[in-house]
């Protein structure tokens, strides 16, 4: 693969300094923004995929061409893995797989999330690979932990492992997570591990070094 990614530039160097506000904001008053229709729509697959064989669920949010989802389905047999992006461009591009355990849905994760949170489904795992980093200061409220759909993520439960080509952006979503009351760990991904996504691929090609954060989660009392 040609090693032609550029490194993340931002004008921030830091965990944000506003990121305890926002998140405290967030966590006091939880997004209630309707779920769009189209989200319903989708999720409506999920829904009959479930009824048809009940599994515990990974989600792999903001999938991209689903080749991450393809390879967790290889990794968790007995689960079902849900792919999720809101790009039907990316998702048309997805390449296909010997397996059959997983599901891609085109719509935005934040919805999706609220719905399985409705529906009080386990969620077992649940990978945020690598989304857009938003890197200039003053997108914080566009990345993952600044978003007020953050509350929705946090009542999924089981465990959560982001990825991120950019130090900082693994780092913040860490510092967020505490301040919810979650301890997890931020560490390097090494050469040796197997690549997930096409961009880890891409990045790694280019010298990049590559940062995720892991932890459990608590869900929320029934």
């Amino acid at each position: 693969m040609q090693a032609d990614s550029r490194q993340v530039t931002s004008n921030q160097r830091f965990v944000h300094p506003r990121l305890g506000d926002i998140v405290q904001r967030h966590l006091r008053a939880p997004s209630r923004k309707p779920v769009a229709t189209h989200n319903r729509q989708a999720f409506a697959a999920l829904e009959e995929r479930l009824a048809q064989a009940p599994a515990p669920l990974v989600l792999d949010s903001f999938c991209g061409t689903g080749q991450s989802s393809a390879l967790l389905a290889r990794r968790y047999p007995g689960h079902l893995v849900v792919g999720i992006d809101k790009s039907g461009s990316r998702l048309q591009r997805h390449p296909g797989a010997e397996v059959d355990n997983y599901l891609l849905l085109r719509a935005e994760c934040e919805d999706i999330w609220a719905l399985v949170v409705e529906r009080g489904w386990p969620v077992a795992h649940h990978f945020l690979l690598y989304p857009n980093p938003w890197p200039k200061a003053a997108q914080l409220q566009r990345r993952v932990h600044g978003h007020p759909a953050l509350p929705r993520l946090l009542a999924l439960g089981g465990t959560v492992e982001l990825r991120s080509n950019w130090q900082t952006y693994a780092e913040e979503f860490g510092s967020a997570l505490h301040i919810a009351g979650v301890r997890g760990r931020v560490d390097r991904v090494t050469d040796d591990e197997e690549t997930i996504t096409l961009f880890e691929a891409k990045y790694r090609a280019s010298g990049h070094r590559l940062w995720r954060y892991r932890a459990r989660l608590t869900a929320p009392e029934p």
